[in-house]
């Protein structure tokens, strides 16, 4: 078996004998692929990756049979993640970021190979892949040939995703549970390439990739130049395991064990979110589909420490509303729903 990008060897909200997750801490992670190899990631089984000193690590496919995946083995409990990158070229290829919680909360970003002009960005709460109408779309300058940095910034009350500086859409947690809930459990992250465009793959997930993948046209290579982590620790000053409390998998229920073994329930930590049931989990703000992101007027990079702003080409919406991918390729996405985000597609890739 292929190892997906999106799975869990122990959900703490079905079973009590989960392990403490090591955590990143309050070191910044700072990584240059384009110098080599590093500990901090581990190659899922069958990844085989290749280090160009100007590109970074390359993550290549031949065939269909590949997925080239690595995963951190220590997890941020909110934060900041920011990756430069250059998305894998290929009609049927998907390069992908994804933050991901072992009791299967998620937070993507997605390049489709067939797609040179949008990003897509998702998020699920639990695992849940009953609706799929959280996925989105954002335009950017040439992501297949030029860098980027894409951005994941994640607090207890706020999501952002970020490219090159600029907020491009914003989750709010309003509490709300289900399948529209809001992530909020320690995550690990994970860098890959996959197929979706495969012989096997559903009707749906082959049309929202582009088609099938040509691998006369190969191989088709994604590669990731550079690498930014802070996290945030639920709060506290020092982290270095993360543990579930219960098996409600709110990020109240976390504690956060200390440097010096002292456990910290991250409850202590004022939110104003309120817990509610309802179909709507979120606000969302997403950049109009005629602003371009990625030109010559945009900022490089965001610093971890500083809050960013939507622009003002924002509009506030509720979920169901903003949530609808746009551009040519939302209206792919929006006609194949069950196709759309890593964790719904990954889980079929067998060798």
């Amino acid at each position: 078996m292929v190892s997906a990008q999106t799975y869990t060897d122990c959900d703490p909200t079905k079973r009590t004998d989960c392990p403490s997750r090591k955590a990143v801490g309050s070191k910044p992670v700072n990584i240059d692929f384009r110098q080599g190899k590093n500990k901090f990631f581990k190659e899922a089984d069958g990844t085989k990756l290749t280090y160009d000193k100007d590109l970074g690590a390359v993550f290549s496919i031949a065939n269909e049979n590949q997925a080239p995946t690595v995963g951190s083995e220590a997890y941020i409990f909110f934060g900041q993640v920011d990756v430069t990158l250059r998305a894998a070229r290929g009609a049927g290829i998907v390069t992908s970021f994804v933050l991901q919680s072992d009791d299967l909360d998620e937070i993507d970003w997605e390049w489709l190979g067939g797609d040179n002009a949008q990003v897509q960005h998702n998020y699920f709460s639990k695992g849940c892949t009953e609706t799929y109408d959280r996925g989105g779309f954002s335009p950017v300058a040439d992501p297949i040939g030029a860098f980027h940095t894409y951005t994941i910034k994640w607090t207890s009350e706020q999501l952002d995703w970020i490219i090159d500086g600029q907020v491009v859409r914003t989750l709010k947690n309003t509490g709300i549970e289900g399948c529209a809930g809001y992530p909020q459990s320690p995550m690990q992250i994970k860098l890959g390439t996959w197929v979706a465009g495969r012989k096997d793959a559903p009707q749906g997930t082959i049309e929202w990739a582009g088609g099938l993948a040509n691998f006369a046209d190969g191989p088709f290579d994604g590669y990731y130049q550079s690498l930014k982590i802070v996290d945030y620790m639920g709060g506290q000053k020092e982290a270095t395991e993360y543990q579930y409390g219960d098996k409600s998998g709110t990020w109240q229920s976390i504690k956060v064990i200390g440097g010096d073994g002292v456990v910290s329930s991250s409850s202590s930590v004022t939110s104003k979110a309120t817990t509610k049931t309802g179909t709507s989990a979120t606000t969302l703000q997403t950049v109009s589909s005629s602003t371009t992101l990625g030109g010559s007027n945009t900022t490089a990079s965001t610093d971890a420490t500083t809050t960013p702003t939507s622009t003002s080409t924002t509009e506030e919406a509720t979920e169901t509303e903003s949530a609808i991918p746009t551009g040519a390729a939302g209206k792919v996405a929006l006609s194949n729903m069950a196709a759309m985000g890593a964790a719904a597609v990954l889980g079929y890739l067998v060798l």
